[in-house]
């Protein structure tokens, strides 16, 4: 019985290192960025970003709206800010999972 349960906590251990992993592959490196537009209605910001390559999106530099996870997030910034923020496609649909300014 000990073994099983030993042999437990180093499974469960091991799945949680893999899911935190997984995690910040997702998110990626900071991108740099700049605030275009925000749409507080939508929780939406339009961001003239640089490259992201992460796990999930490979997207060139570009203008593009993105969702944001956190509608607060929206508050912090205004436009014309230079940001710093990562995204992943949650749902299909990009969205900023963290942003500050730079």
């Amino acid at each position: 019985m000990k073994r099983y349960r030993l042999r437990l906590v180093f499974a469960t251990l091991a799945l949680g290192w893999a899911t935190l992993w997984q995690g910040a592959l997702a998110q990626g490196a900071p991108v740099e960025g700049e605030v275009r537009k925000i749409d507080k209605a939508g929780g939406k910001i339009t961001l003239k970003h640089a490259e992201i390559k992460t796990a999930n999106i490979d997207l060139p530099p570009m203008n593009m709206a993105f969702l944001v996870k956190d509608a607060a997030m929206l508050e912090r910034v205004k436009v014309g800010d230079k940001v710093l923020f990562t995204a992943d496609k949650i749902g299909g649909a990009y969205t900023i999972t963290s942003l500050a300014p730079r």
